[in-house]
């Protein structure tokens, strides 16, 4: 694997199939649980919208190896391990799970003035 490399890329139609159907359901942030409000699928995903869509991993790439993937690539395609999230709740959440960190009390903290 070169430096670099992304595996969520890697699999560009697998991956907009994925975002169409979460976009089609409309679902809430899996971290924050809405508490934020809802996900702003019509919005770009990037830092300027905070409570924009990302495709988010469950359990982090980074620690595919811990929760028994065969690759990367493996974490990033299953089914299972794919929530939809805010981009500032996935920013916060990095590479933990869920459980482990403070996500929507950090993510409060960016979004409370209206600022970014």
């Amino acid at each position: 694997m070169s430096r670099g490399y992304n595996p969520r890329s890697a699999n560009g139609a697998f991956r907009r199939k994925v975002r169409a159907r979460m976009r089609a359901e409309n679902a809430p942030c899996h971290i924050c649980r809405g508490g934020l409000g809802p996900i702003r699928y019509d919005q770009p995903s990037d830092p300027q919208h905070p409570l924009s869509f990302v495709v988010d991993e469950v359990r982090p790439v980074s620690r595919w190896r811990e929760f028994g993937y065969e690759s990367p690539e493996a974490a990033c395609r299953d089914p299972e391990n794919l929530a939809p999230a805010h981009y500032v709740c996935n920013a916060a959440k990095s590479n933990k799970l869920p459980n482990e960190t403070k996500s929507v009390a950090a993510a409060k903290i960016f979004t409370s003035d209206g600022k970014w």
